[in-house]
């Protein structure tokens, strides 16, 4: 009876809820905060305007074309034969080419400057790195065109020689026995061009992930080296998982540079409409060099079909954006140390 006595005198005390904390914002915050969401909607705003654009006036083009736009390799709006299966793999080729060559040379670089270069050299290196990033691309075209494309025939006949056996090596005039052909043969192609584009891409790709390693928590290098791990070891199980990120989207943001190059494959390249998957021989054509090459003599039918050139440019780098986005987005890079 006492204990149910005391219980009857015990207060009921209400039932224990977190209590919500809201953030309080003054006037800074709130203009900052204002400021970035205008500036995201006005960032999709725009891409939508574009997409929006592109797919008004490419409708004469694609409403007579259809899905065969997809197929066709001729280029001929005037008789209605046109499509963009020659120039999109032309495309698709040269991005590879040039990601192939420029992703572990930036990789390296990269490491090398945030890791292991000494404070002067890497200053110097920086500044290299950013100064090729500030050089306009016609510049890399007239180099490419003048300078590197005579020495670097050597090189494509000793592959289409010697592994010609491999598609994208193979070309019709090379033979294991002997090196036939002319430097005209393996001049103007596409791998002249990934190779000029390669060097284009390499200072975004380097300062990107540049800034991810440097960025990998000192308590996880610290503890790596306390565990009695070598810098190659610290570098490969600290700075590398943190930095995926970076790498990644260091990669993806080349390959959109890579994509939408137009002066270094309008000069260089020799112009052909077809899929030509023999990156060593002679001939291709870009997207974008297409529209930059017909855009003067076209009609106002054939300004739609390259404007349907330029909005399957624009959704093929919108894909590879958003995938580059969602594999960042499941990466370590930004993680914090616990140590």
């Amino acid at each position: 009876m006492a204990d149910l006595a005391m219980a009857l005198d015990t207060p009921v005390r209400p039932a224990q809820t977190p209590r919500r904390i809201a953030p309080v914002r003054n006037t800074g915050d709130r203009i900052f905060f204002a400021g970035t969401r205008l500036g995201a909607i006005a960032v999709v705003g725009v891409i939508g305007c574009v997409g929006t654009f592109l797919a008004v006036r490419a409708a004469p083009a694609l409403a007579v074309a259809k899905l065969h736009f997809l197929t066709t390799q001729a280029w001929e709006p005037d008789i209605h034969d046109f499509g963009v299966a020659g120039v999109l793999s032309g495309t698709v080729l040269i991005a590879l080419v040039a990601l192939i060559v420029a992703t572990p040379i930036s990789l390296g670089l990269a490491l090398f400057i945030s890791e292991i270069a000494p404070e002067k050299v890497r200053r110097v290196l920086i500044s290299l790195v950013d100064l090729m990033a500030a050089v306009p691309s016609v510049v890399y075209a007239l180099w490419g065109l003048e300078f590197f494309e005579g020495r670097v025939v050597g090189v494509a006949r000793w592959l289409a020689t010697w592994a010609g056996w491999f598609p994208l090596f193979h070309v019709h005039s090379a033979t294991t026995d002997s090196s036939l052909g002319t430097a005209t043969t393996y001049s103007a192609s596409i791998f002249v061009v990934g190779l000029v584009v390669s060097l284009m891409v390499m200072p975004i790709q380097c300062s990107v992930m540049r800034e991810a390693f440097s960025q990998a928590p000192l308590g996880e290098r610290e503890g790596a080296y306390a565990l009695g791990g070598s810098r190659w070891g610290m570098i490969t199980s600290v700075v590398l998982p943190f930095g995926r990120g970076g790498i990644v989207g260091g990669t993806m943001l080349g390959l959109g540079r890579a994509l939408g190059e137009t002066i270094v494959v309008y000069l260089i390249i020799s112009s052909s409409y077809g899929i030509n998957w023999h990156i060593l021989q002679s001939g291709g054509n870009s997207i974008s060099s297409l529209i930059a090459l017909q855009h003067g003599d076209a009609d106002s039918f054939g300004i739609a079909a390259l404007m349907a050139a330029g909005l399957t440019l624009f959704a093929l780098t919108l894909v590879v954006n958003l995938v580059a986005s969602a594999i960042i987005s499941r990466s370590r890079s930004g993680a914090q140390s616990e140590v």
